[in-house]
């Protein structure tokens, strides 16, 4: 299915997008479809009325390994929007060492301006190969250095202009001669004739320095600033390097490119693109919340919702591209809330999450599903892999049950992890064979229920071992 465009992308749609990758959480894929159909609507208003309508920023609540952030990441690979997934624990409250609030919006806009140039830079790769021939063609075939005539130093004081020794038949000649080499050379380039013979190219290095760096808001973006502007300063370095014609070919495509592209215009481009399609999602939103806790300064929980107040509910923001505002930025937060509840949030931060999604917690049906329906699931991947030594897996239906069965039953009694469960369960079950699968070739194995038992009903059963399974 075609998912270009936003004028296609109906909530229809995207639920049925999101349904090739997670299973269950209808609600949750409801809600965020509604809200980036929202921001296509708001884009087609009069700018009057459109810039009042803000994002209804979304609060997911579920237990750890139900979706939550895959909802989100999948969600911005479906619009190619400018999107960043931040943990709400690596930030600290202004004035304290550790990082501010306030980088979630400047990683933002520099993903936004990487997706940016990316973009570009494929729009001019048609004339960048041109270049990149006529560039390599040089190579293969440097210039006849000319006689240099000795100076006449009187007259480059007096300002006089040195005469130039005329051409001579000659000269003529070796030129026409090497004009049709050239030619000759272009063409048996462009017919990918010339891939494996060995050129010198000259290839264009950034100098690397090395600053140290201070902690404190603000300065995480500083530094780049400050190996930018000096980078800019120091001359670029360059130095001769020989590989094959089609490895030189693309890396002066990739420096062609890079030339084509105005960078000027990709931070434009950038900057508004994120204020208007970038979506942050900042997982582990539960872990900043005091919860009544008490006991020295608290600098990563009610002073950290505080500073995320001021960014979602729209503020300018310095970065080193410009100022960007943050009003129309969609926020996605998620959280387990197993040991503190939503509402244990400070309330203006409620406020700037109205839409609240809880995501329910995975049965043994909802585990069996994950394991064979999502694209390159969990038992393709596995197969997949074994394929490689040319071992084939055939997991029956039973056998698939019997894995999903035992972990709900292991996500009930130790902590509920939900799919991630699986992961260690399947490692577990093959760990045998991926050991001995170079000494199975050409082998088909049937995992069905009775060699899952036989495998696993001892470990899970073992109280003391399931203290080193996840």
């Amino acid at each position: 299915m075609n998912y270009s465009g936003e004028a296609g992308l109906k909530p229809s749609v995207i639920v049925e997008f999101l349904d090739r990758y997670i299973v269950g959480q209808e609600k949750a894929k409801r809600a965020v479809a509604i809200a980036l159909r929202n921001r296509f609507r708001r884009r087609m208003l009069e700018e009057s009325i459109a810039r009042e309508i803000a994002p209804k920023n979304i609060l997911m609540v579920g237990p750890t390994g139900v979706g939550k952030t895959e909802i989100a990441r999948r969600l911005a690979d479906l619009v190619k929007a400018p999107f960043v997934k931040v943990e709400a624990t690596k930030f600290t409250e202004v004035g304290y060492v550790g990082r501010d609030v306030e980088s979630i919006i400047r990683d933002l806009v520099e993903a936004s301006v990487q997706m940016v140039k990316k973009e570009k830079m494929e729009r001019v790769q048609e004339l960048a190969a041109e270049r990149a021939e006529e560039r390599l063609v040089d190579y293969l075939l440097p210039s006849t250095p000319k006689k240099n005539k000795v100076p006449d130093f009187m007259k480059f004081f007096s300002g006089e202009q040195e005469e130039q020794e005329p051409e001579t038949e000659e000269d003529e000649r070796q030129e026409r001669f090497r004009e049709s080499t050239r030619s000759k050379l272009l063409a048996m380039l462009r017919e990918d004739k010339l891939g494996d013979r060995e050129v010198e190219i000259e290839v264009k290095e950034s100098p690397q320095i090395g600053m140290p760096m201070m902690g404190g808001a603000g300065m995480d973006s500083m530094g780049i600033d400050i190996t930018e502007m000096l980078g800019g300063i120091l001359p670029k370095k360059t130095r001769r390097k020989s590989m094959k014609v089609s490895q030189a070919r693309r890396v002066l495509q990739a420096e062609e490119a890079e030339k084509l592209v105005d960078m000027e215009e990709v931070t434009k481009e950038a900057i508004r693109k994120a204020e208007e399609e970038g979506i942050v999602f900042v997982d582990e939103i539960d872990k900043v919340v005091a919860g009544g806790t008490s006991g020295g300064p608290d600098v990563s929980r009610e002073g950290v919702q505080r500073d995320l107040l001021p960014v979602v509910e729209g503020c300018p923001v310095q970065t080193k591209h410009g100022t960007v505002n943050t009003d129309h930025i969609l926020f996605i937060s998620a959280g387990a809330f197993q040991k503190v509840k939503p509402s244990d949030l400070v309330p203006e931060l409620q406020g700037r999450f109205p839409i609240r999604v809880e995501l329910q917690a995975l049965s043994s049906a909802d585990l069996s599903r994950i394991l064979v329906e999502p694209e390159n699931s969990l038992l393709k991947q596995y197969k997949a892999l074994l394929e490689t030594e040319e071992v084939s897996l055939d997991f029956r239906e039973d056998g698939i049950e019997a894995i999903a069965e035992m972990a709900e039953n292991m996500n009930h009694e130790m902590e509920n992890i939900g799919a991630r469960r699986l992961h260690t369960m399947i490692e577990q079950l093959l760990e045998e064979i991926s050991f001995s699968a170079p000494d199975k070739k050409g082998e088909s194995l049937i995992i069905d229920g009775e060699f899952v038992r036989s495998r696993l009903v001892s470990l899970v059963s073992d109280s003391d071992m399931r203290r080193y399974l996840l």
